[in-house]
């Protein structure tokens, strides 16, 4: 496909501008089939060439819940020589995962035939910084309601409690002890809440914070539940390192390795993983565990939601909060069963 055209008494080679394209573009017949795809385009679903891409349908590289509204759009676009306006779809990289892109049709005419063109953006960054946005902004909200109550709560305890001691300086009763046992149970639930709602309370300072020792000092800590689970560490990039609230990661990669534990039943496995790519530390923890039923995924992180008989779902509140807080990323794969994978990102700054 030669496109070259004569501007101003200039001979321009289009092809050129388009093979060199910051935009994706394909051209593609009616019922689908590619002739042909820039290289922003192969770049964009990850393959090695053109080849892998030109002579294949369009649909095999388009989520199918797209596919009855591409379709239509090709008919008209062709047919009609009607322009499809931006819209967002998703398409499949060729490892299989789904990104986010911005598709529009329109009409191209080559050697008297009318194919359509299709010029597509890549969006998924924007869609991650929009989907941390509006988490932060849930979480930010569910923090103030519970921060409320947690005061509100709080207050009546603590005066129960004081004067529960008093009670007992003059009597002797084993259930006054259980009352005041199960009193700093529910106190230092409260103390907990109140730590992860509102997190900028905390006057920590920013420190460089060499995440790969301090994972492996964490393991430490877990020495006496090993016994019947194998971990597998893999840590890449270990001289990389992000700048942020030391402690608050600690108890954040605490919480990940404790629900990891508590979700495997018996013998199982754990994998750590960590390596450095596009400006950010990537941390990977899976497990061989009972996994989250994939309705519950999305609510990951709120307060009181946990699978555990006895959680109170805090522990995952703390781990969302600071890593959304240090301007990163955190994505859950779960299935029943199987078990989980919590993928941070945390960018370099």
């Amino acid at each position: 496909m030669y496109l070259l055209s004569e501007v101003g008494g200039t001979n321009i080679n289009f092809r050129q501008l388009i093979d060199y394209s910051f935009n994706s573009i394909l051209i593609v017949e009616q019922e689908g089939k590619i002739i042909y795809c820039n290289k922003a385009f192969v770049e964009l679903l990850d393959f090695f060439s053109s080849n892998e891409v030109i002579q294949k349908n369009l649909f095999a590289f388009v989520s199918p819940e797209f596919h009855v509204l591409c379709k239509q759009q090709l008919k008209n676009v062709i047919e009609k020589q009607e322009i499809a306006g931006r819209g967002e779809k998703k398409m499949i990289r060729r490892d299989g995962a789904l990104i986010d892109v911005e598709l529009m049709v329109v009409p191209f005419n080559m050697e008297g035939k009318v194919l359509a063109q299709l010029i597509i953006q890549d969006i998924s960054s924007r869609k991650a910084a929009e989907k941390r946005l509006t988490d932060q902004e849930q979480l930010a909200s569910i923090g103030q309601i519970a921060a409320g109550i947690a005061h509100e709560v709080k207050n009546p305890l603590t005066a129960v409690k004081g004067f529960l001691q008093l009670y007992q300086e003059d009597h002797s009763h084993p259930y006054l002890t259980t009352m005041n046992a199960e009193l700093d149970k529910a106190l230092d639930t409260l103390k907990n809440l109140l730590q992860v709602s509102k997190p900028d309370l905390q006057d920590e300072p920013f420190v460089q914070i060499n995440i790969c020792k301090e994972i492996q000092s964490i393991l430490f800590l877990f020495q006496d539940r090993l016994y019947s689970v194998e971990v597998e560490i893999d840590l890449k990039d270990s001289e990389k390192t992000i700048k942020g609230k030391k402690n608050l990661f600690i108890k954040a990669f605490y919480n990940l390795m404790t629900n990891a534990l508590d979700a495997i039943e018996g013998e199982g496995n754990i994998k750590i993983e960590h390596y450095y790519k596009d400006g950010c530390n990537h941390i990977i923890i899976s497990d061989t565990g009972i996994g989250i039923p994939e309705e519950k995924i999305h609510i990951l992180g709120t307060p009181f939601f946990t699978s555990k008989s006895e959680g109170t779902g805090l522990g995952l509140t703390q781990v969302f909060t600071t890593v959304q807080e240090h301007g990163g990323n955190i994505a859950v794969q779960s299935v029943l069963g199987e078990g989980t994978t919590f993928h941070i990102q945390i960018p370099i700054t």
